[in-house]
């Protein structure tokens, strides 16, 4: 009987992602749903003024939107609960600002209910959005108003069942109501929040939320609101210089850092309208099908999460337009990632790790994705070729490292068998969770990817070519 060797897998490479980080990546793609006065003053950002009478949807369906979203494709709905403005979508204790004093359900309606069991009911997961400029509160910029903010914290995440990613941005101050005063109040947005204890405060009710602000702790922004991540993305980041709302720091943002101390990858935040909230005259503006999935190659297929707005109209419904798109572009993923030529195929590689079969290239094509090809330690590039069984039309290569080990590759090319011979079609940088390249396309019967450079021993776990 053969001795079996017990190979050791390869080391990590910090940092590495979290459990809940893992579970965040493999959602993809995530629906923000921007509702609140704005929708019906037709403003971006209020003022903090807004009457709570102005609050009166006349249909809303908290299920349509869950149900579009899950037909749709996106796993979790991060709702509004308090935009700039201070208006609250829940009958919060704290202020009169709310939903409790407007016309919908006269007084007994509470949005952030409706949405959480909505999301529930559809098998989404439940995000909340809670501003921490709020423009309407008379202690703005005073150590009460943390105490305020603090404690919608405590309403929201102690009667709203489980939370997955609480959204917070880098709107600190300025021009508002503030109870009246009428003025501008300038924080210091590094220290005002304390954001350490007051997310310590989420953790003690909820342990494990994923937060995501300008620079994590569990998501970063990516520095642009177009859709668009690094061409060059690494998840890892040092956030010893950053915090939320500061200035400049878009591009490090977008691309993060090759030797970063931290795993707080980009999400991709971008709304089907050219604003965040509904505007009638925009339902001619509505993104289309094929830009939608264009922003999901710029933003999954560069290895982050996207998270594309879709705003409800007056009546508290999606608007037709935006629900026809969301369709269109659930049909072009369907289309073009329809058929895996690469499924079970044969792999060829030129190595693998201490010739086990156990980090064989077949991992690349199993389906599995704790499967993976790996390298022997120090060797930091290698390739693989993966035998399509026929020629056939191809114009997507989608590569994920096995990321619970770190991320490693630095860059990569992929060549078409084409004329009897290799002919380079692709080059690029980093792969991360997953990578997407887009070919023109072509008739081939192999495709061969190369790893040029990467941090440590190359962990592929997946190929797979549409």
């Amino acid at each position: 009987m053969a001795q079996t060797i017990n190979i050791n897998a390869p080391a990590p490479v910090f940092p590495i992602p979290s459990k809940e980080q893992m579970v965040w990546h493999e959602m993809e793609t995530n629906a923000f749903v921007h509702f609140t006065t704005n929708t019906f003053t037709g403003l971006e950002w209020g003022y903090g003024d807004e009457k709570e009478s102005i609050f009166n949807p006349t249909a809303l369906d908290a299920g349509q939107w869950a149900k579009t979203l899950k037909e749709t494709g996106f796993k979790t709905l991060i709702l509004t609960t308090k935009h700039h403005d201070g208006f609250c979508l829940w009958p919060s204790k704290y202020t009169k600002h709310s939903i409790k004093n407007s016309p919908y359900k006269n007084g007994k309606g509470d949005l952030v209910k409706e949405t959480a069991e909505a999301s529930k009911k559809y098998g989404l997961k439940f995000g909340v959005y809670l501003s921490p400029w709020d423009r309407n509160h008379s202690e703005y910029g005073r150590p009460a108003y943390l105490e305020y903010y603090r404690n919608q914290l405590k309403e929201l995440f102690t009667n709203y069942g489980p939370v997955f990613e609480m959204w917070f941005d880098g709107a600190n101050g300025g021009d508002g109501y503030y109870g009246g005063a009428r003025e501008a109040r300038k924080i210091n947005a590094k220290s005002y929040y304390d954001w350490p204890k007051t997310l310590d405060i989420v953790n003690k009710i909820q342990p494990g939320v994923i937060f995501f602000s300008d620079a994590g702790p569990g998501v970063r922004w990516v520095g642009n609101e177009r859709g668009i991540a690094g061409e060059t993305n690494w998840n890892t980041i040092s956030t010893d210089t950053l915090h939320a709302g500061k200035a400049g720091i878009s591009d490090l943002l977008n691309t993060g850092s090759i030797d970063g101390d931290k795993w707080i990858p980009a999400e991709v935040d971008v709304s089907i309208r050219p604003g965040w909230f509904y505007h009638a005259h925009e339902d001619d503006k509505v993104k289309t099908a094929q830009q939608l999935f264009d922003i999901y190659l710029s933003s999954v297929g560069r290895g982050s999460t996207l998270l594309l707005n879709i705003p409800p109209d007056q009546r508290g419904l999606f608007h037709e337009k935006d629900v026809e798109s969301l369709k269109g572009y659930k049909k072009l993923l369907d289309t073009e990632f329809a058929n895996n030529l690469a499924k079970q195929a044969r792999v060829k590689t030129d190595s693998f790790r201490a010739n086990s079969a156990k980090y064989a290239g077949s991992n690349l094509t199993d389906a599995n994705k704790e499967t993976y090809w790996a390298t022997n330690d120090g060797q930091l590039s290698g390739s693989f070729e993966v035998d399509l069984g026929k020629v056939s039309t191809v114009k997507y290569i989608l590569l994920q490292e096995y990321i619970k080990l770190g991320q490693r590759v630095k860059s990569f090319t992929v060549d078409v068998w084409k004329d009897g011979k290799w002919t380079k079609t692709a080059d690029a940088t980093t792969i991360g969770y997953k990578r997407i390249v887009k070919i023109e396309p072509v008739q081939t019967s192999k495709i061969r990817v190369n790893i040029l450079d990467s941090k440590a021993c190359p962990v592929i776990s997946n190929v797979e070519v549409f």
